[in-house]
């Protein structure tokens, strides 16, 4: 099975309606996955074309998202690792988690030639980006954000930083391997490198060294 239909719809698909049949969810699912596997234009992907080929009404669609725009989000969401459940141990380990989602989330992307086409398509089109920022991005930025302040309440950081610059600088040579130069090294341990590295010079003066 592609990797686009490996899992279940992302959690921030709209509950509207009858209650859900997780069979006529897959249908749906697998649907736009085989309209892409054929190479069909997300632009071309009309509502009636998904139901046809998935083989169910469009009521049945409208009634658990509101538009395509939603439904791709949750296309690409179920293609994605799912969002990791934070150790709670330190900042340091709750970044490590954090920024290892952003890895694995690469591997597949350069693994799977539908998904890599996907998101550039994506990009292009200024609502289905729009949908995506709003229920998948906005909601790692506040997540990673969180972290941060607690870590700096905490006294694992210097009080001094500037919490947005910061995350950004966590966050930032990840996104450089996975989304700017598609197809380089995203070996083990890289998400632990990136987080020890930059909290040797972030620490309070007389902080615990990284863990290894």
């Amino acid at each position: 099975m592609n990797r686009l239909a490996a899992s279940s719809p992302g959690h921030g698909a709209p509950a509207r309606g009858r209650p859900r049949s997780e069979a006529v969810e897959r249908a749906i699912i697998d649907g736009v996955t085989k309209l892409l596997e054929d190479g069909v234009p997300l632009a071309e992907l009309s509502i009636e074309r998904i139901a046809r080929t998935a083989g169910v009404g469009k009521a049945a669609i409208y009634r658990r998202w509101p538009g395509k725009e939603e439904l791709f989000v949750d296309v690409v969401r179920a293609a994605e690792p799912p969002d990791p459940e934070l150790p709670g141990t330190s900042m340091r380990d709750d970044l490590v988690a954090l920024l290892e989602q952003l890895r694995r989330r690469g591997l597949m992307a350069q693994s799977s030639a539908i998904l890599l086409n996907v998101y550039a398509q994506m990009k292009s089109s200024p609502k289905i980006w729009a949908a995506y920022r709003a229920s998948v991005i906005e909601p790692r930025r506040r997540a990673q954000l969180e972290v941060l302040r607690r870590g700096r309440r905490d006294g694992e950081l210097r009080e001094d930083v500037d919490i947005e610059l910061l995350n950004d600088l966590f966050i930032g040579p990840m996104l450089l391997r996975t989304i700017m130069r598609p197809g380089a090294d995203l070996p083990e341990g890289l998400a632990e490198e990136i987080v020890d590295r930059l909290l040797e010079g972030l620490r309070p003066a007389g902080g615990d060294a990284p863990r290894r």
